[in-house]
Formats: C-alpha cells, structure tokens, sequence
C-alpha cells in the first residue's frame, strides 16, 4: 500500500507497540496522528519522527475522559479531510493506575472506560471522515485475555479483579469490531481486530509484574499486517492472534450479546 498520501490516527502512541507502529508508518511516508497522555513522550516520538523527515502530530487525549475523547474527535474533525486508518491501541493493563476496582471520570469501571468504551465513541464520532476516504480500515488491538460480558454487572461492582477487568474489556472491543464489520458492509471501511502478541516488552507488561515474551517489533509486525496489507484489503470482521486469522471467545459470535453490548455503549456515551 502506497502510504505517502494516507493520514493514520493511532491512539496509545507515545509508548509501546503503538510507539513503535507510529515510527514504522512515519518511516513509510504517512502522515501519522498520536496520541496519548504524556506531553514529553510525544515530544519525544515527534522529535525522532520529524528528525528522520517524516509526518507527524500529538493530540493529547485522557481516555478516562469521554469529554477529552469527544474534543480529541473534533480536533481530528476540524484539522484533516481525509482519514484513511483508524488503529484503536490505547489501554491500561491489568495492574496499571494502581490497586483495586478504579472508576473513570464518568464514573464507569476504569478499564472497560479507557480500553473500550473510549475507542466505541472515537471510532463512532470519526466514521463519517473514515467513509468519506475510503478505502479506509480500523484496527482495534485488543488480547488473547478475554472473559465474557456479565451484562447484570458490567462495572464489576461484585468479584472485582484487574484481570477479569481487563478481559471484559478486551472481548467487549472484539464484539464491537464484529458488530461494526457487519453495518459497514458496502460502504469501504473495513474493521477487524487482534491479539498482536504474548507479553510484549512494554511497560505495561513491565507494570503486571510479567516476564516479556515477545518483542514489540512482533507486535507492531501485527498490527501492520491488518492496517496496511494488501492481503487484507476488502477483508472485514475478522480475530487474528499475531499474523493468523484465529477465533474469539465464543460470546463475541453471539448476535443477541453484541446487540446488548451496543445500546449500552450509546447508553453510556450519549450517542443513543
């Protein structure tokens, strides 16, 4: 794919694999937009980007915010006409901003917030500029760690663990790539999802107290794979595990849950 004429927002970028996706897609000739939390990390990734003659901006954003996402969307709104991939990285991990059940500023279970519920209104607010450059993709990275939706407590207000906290939102984000597959048939915007690899070297694994496994140049590998390989275009509503087409748990094949999971998230995010 010819990438000197393709803006690609990638949320989570300042650190990480989505760090490192930022350089490769920079490198390639994309204009790259980050974002995240951390001014000088930006600062940092920006400095080696435009060093090397490549394209970039920061757009901060707190996704423990929907607010921040909503005025993040509007900036991407107001300042480019095109907006050809989406790569939804952004999360916290099992352990990361501490011990214990944790809320949002919204008052929502901290991680279904931040790792799913904040990239359903990105993706929504930004899927007119997405059908308007088509072909465009989405990318949502999510995990190989997922647990099914109780939807009579999806806030996790009883048996409450980071972990399980975590899976829930990792299934919840594949269900919605599912679901979103399905609407956008025929409009060329293609939307899949993965578990871009075991135990990254990332602070976030750092932060669970883990061993890395695998290198974030494996993940990155992954990821690209769905962002920008040609043996992926016209391909939608697809689970890999790295670079193979894999299956998810089982409720994110369910009809009934995922409709469930739908009008709550417009619920909760005010787009019902």
């Amino acid at each position: 794919m010819d990438m000197s004429d393709k803006t690609i927002l990638i949320t989570g970028s300042t650190d990480g694999v989505g760090r490192r996706v930022a350089e490769r897609l920079a490198g390639s000739g994309a204009t790259v937009l980050v974002h995240g939390r951390d001014k000088a990390r930006a600062e940092s990734l920006l400095s080696s980007i435009h060093g090397a003659g490549g394209k970039a901006t920061f757009y901060p954003a707190d996704f423990s915010s929907l607010d921040e996402v909503r005025t993040l969307a509007d900036a991407i709104e107001r300042d480019h006409g095109r907006l050809e991939i989406l790569i939804n990285n952004a999360g916290i991990g099992t352990s990361g901003r501490g011990a214990g059940r944790q809320v949002s500023r919204d008052g929502h279970e901290l991680r279904f917030a931040v790792n799913y519920l904040a990239g359903f209104l990105l993706t929504r607010r930004l899927l007119p500029l997405l059908k308007a450059s088509n072909p465009a993709r989405i990318v949502n990275v999510s995990s190989i760690g997922q647990q099914p939706i109780d939807f009579s407590d999806v806030m996790l207000t009883h048996g409450y663990s980071g972990v399980r906290a975590y899976c829930q939102s990792k299934l919840a984000q594949i269900m919605f790539t599912f679901d979103l597959a399905e609407e956008l048939v025929g409009s060329g915007v293609t939307v899949n999802c993965l578990h871009p690899a075991t135990y990254m070297d990332t602070t976030m694994v750092h932060q669970a107290g883990v061993a890395p496994m695998s290198t974030v140049d494996q993940g990155a590998d992954a990821i690209l794979n769905l962002a920008v390989s040609a043996k992926l275009e016209g391909q939608t509503g697809l689970y890999y595990d790295g670079q193979r087409p894999s299956r998810a748990n089982a409720q994110a094949y369910d009809a009934a849950a995922r409709d469930r999971l739908r009008v709550l998230s417009q619920d909760l995010t005010g787009l019902a």
